[in-house]
């Protein structure tokens, strides 16, 4: 009987302590819920701050500048940028105490490291996106209905001038976002092996993920070259890329959002930066937008007409 009672005290004292180091055990934290991203620190440090961080008043006067300057150099015509359309603006970005004059934190100069050959590149791929009617393959995947086609719809997610509201449903198993800005959502396979063959590309590459406490850490591999061009912010991150994101939830109302960039091939040394998802009521609405749109024959259309012109001009002077 005492060996008998040695044993139960021994089984419950286990469990007791199992349940105990189950509570003291960070559990992964519950990012579900509708969130934004808005913001008016840019990617790159401007010139009006000379520092990483700044004051409360200084803040406040850039964020009431910026989209005042935005809408007076507004011109709402044809193909302009309508101001009731945008959503530009919102609060500076807010992390632990401090306010963040851009959203690189790493260099410490808050600018993107391109190489020459990477600069070039992204100048050639702005200057396509503005003037490269010639086919298709040239024109940007939003015009194409394909994805959102701005930073907010792909990896990594940084604000756009509208619709940069997200969706995040978490299960066990898999974290899904969806974009307000495009159709398919984006699915981070947690605890999974590893990525597929470098010949599958996903939109928004393949992302898996795995817990860190109460930080949700996922790397993407796999972009889709048809998304290396970024915008409203120019930006390029190549095919080859590795982008590690870090989705850590401070606040009911808060996700910090921590992403490096590893691209060899674009930029000089890996880059890091910053931002902060707002809670926000919603609802997100839907993006109606569909493959063979009318306005890419529209496009295409224009560029041949301009063909026909520079022809029919070349002709006549000779």
């Amino acid at each position: 009987m005492r060996l008998q009672a040695a044993v139960l005290l021994l089984a419950a004292a286990t469990l007791v302590s199992g349940q105990a180091l189950a509570r003291d055990k960070p559990q992964p934290a519950d990012l579900s819920g509708l969130w934004t991203n808005v913001t008016v620190t840019p990617i790159e440090r401007p010139a009006a701050f000379d520092g990483p961080t700044t004051t409360e008043a200084r803040a406040k006067a850039y964020e009431a500048a910026n989209p005042q300057a935005f809408n007076a150099a507004d011109i709402d015509t044809i193909g302009g940028r309508q101001t009731e359309w945008w959503e530009y603006g919102g609060p500076m970005i807010r992390i632990g105490g401090q306010i963040h004059t851009a959203m690189i934190v790493e260099p410490a100069d808050g600018k993107l490291p391109y190489t020459p050959a990477g600069r070039a590149l992204m100048e050639a791929k702005l200057k396509t996106r503005v003037s490269g009617f010639d086919n298709p393959e040239d024109r940007p995947s939003t015009e194409r209905c394909l994805m959102g086609g701005s930073s907010s719809s792909s990896v990594p997610m940084m604000p756009h001038w509208d619709n940069s509201h997200y969706q995040i449903v978490q299960t066990r198993d898999f974290v899904a976002i969806r974009m307000e800005s495009g159709r398919d959502p984006r699915i981070i396979r947690l605890g999974a092996a590893g990525h597929p063959p470098p010949v599958i590309r996903p939109w928004a590459g393949d992302s898996v993920g795995h817990w860190e406490g109460r930080t949700l850490v996922v790397e993407t591999t796999n972009l889709n070259p048809g998304e290396s061009f970024k915008t409203p912010q120019p930006l390029y991150i190549s095919k080859d890329a590795k982008v590690t994101e870090r989705f850590t939830r401070v606040s009911a109302g808060e996700i910090v959002y921590d992403f490096s960039v590893e691209d060899p091939a674009i930029y000089s040394r890996p880059w890091r930066a910053q931002l902060v998802f707002r809670a926000d009521k919603g609802p997100l609405f839907e993006f109606a937008c569909h493959e063979g749109n009318y306005a890419l024959p529209g496009i295409l259309a224009g560029a041949r007409h301009d063909e026909r012109i520079a022809a029919q001009t070349q002709a006549a002077g000779k």
